[in-house]
């Protein structure tokens, strides 16, 4: 796991205060993106540290460490309300965890995934609240659908009664330059309105990065993942399992 350096509050001020600007600059309503903080390879204990700091929404990479941060959090802060989204990428056999654990599943990019949590959310939980997983740059090292596959499993989770569609995600290529991170941002902003004028429940374009955060806000996204910015630096060389 990842060690937590001192300095957490400092970081997450100059996120949010980053975060107001790029959102001021843009034209956009204040508060109109959310920012979610990513904790992955970070212990639960450090990703704790943030609950006085007024954070309450966290994205966690692999399914296994992110869950067993939802039981560390319920045991031990069973007052305080949370909101987990996964955005790693889902296997199949992971769905029955997922389904008992997160709120939010930002990664579902095939029908399989959805018929299985819909099947395997519990009685009594709240509807799982989805994003279809855009593959916006046809990136052969990514994860997600091709836009022309989006509709079909939209149509499909809008029939789930255990889902709700809430909008979709995309992780474009890493690219070196300012414009070069901003052009699959812009075309993944033009596919999210044309998608919302046939789905208009739909509220939420989750897009941007520690690295391209202010791209993003600037293309539209209404959700920020901010991880390393946040959190500092991570050591994956002894990560729990995903």
């Amino acid at each position: 796991m990842s060690v937590l350096k001192p300095g957490l509050e400092a970081r997450l001020r100059s996120v949010e205060e980053e975060l107001r600007h790029v959102v001021e600059k843009a034209g956009r309503p204040a508060g109109s993106v959310k920012l979610l903080a990513v904790g992955k390879t970070f212990p639960a204990e450090a990703v704790a540290q943030c609950l006085p700091l007024g954070v309450r929404a966290f994205g966690e990479n692999y399914v296994q460490e992110g869950a067993a941060k939802v039981e560390w959090f319920r045991e031990h802060y069973p007052d305080v309300e949370l909101e987990w989204h996964l955005i790693g990428p889902l296997q199949s056999n992971k769905t029955r965890v997922v389904a008992e654990h997160f709120d939010w599943v930002q990664s579902v990019d095939r029908l399989k995934i959805a018929e299985r949590l819909n099947a395997q959310r519990p009685a009594g939980m709240k509807p799982l609240q989805v994003l279809i997983e855009v593959n916006i740059d046809d990136s052969p090292t990514k994860s997600g659908l091709p836009p022309a596959e989006v509709e079909a499993l939209a149509d499909a989770i809008d029939a789930m009664p255990n889902l709700t569609l809430r909008g979709l995600m995309c992780i474009p290529a890493p690219a070196d330059t300012s414009e070069g991170r901003l052009k699959p941002l812009l075309a993944m902003k033009a596919f999210y309105d044309e998608f919302k004028k046939r789905h208009p429940q739909v509220d939420t374009l989750s897009m941007g990065m520690t690295r391209d955060m202010d791209e993003a806000v600037a293309a539209g996204s209404t959700m920020v993942r901010v991880g390393t910015a946040i959190f500092g630096p991570r050591d994956y060389g002894q990560r729990t399992s995903q």
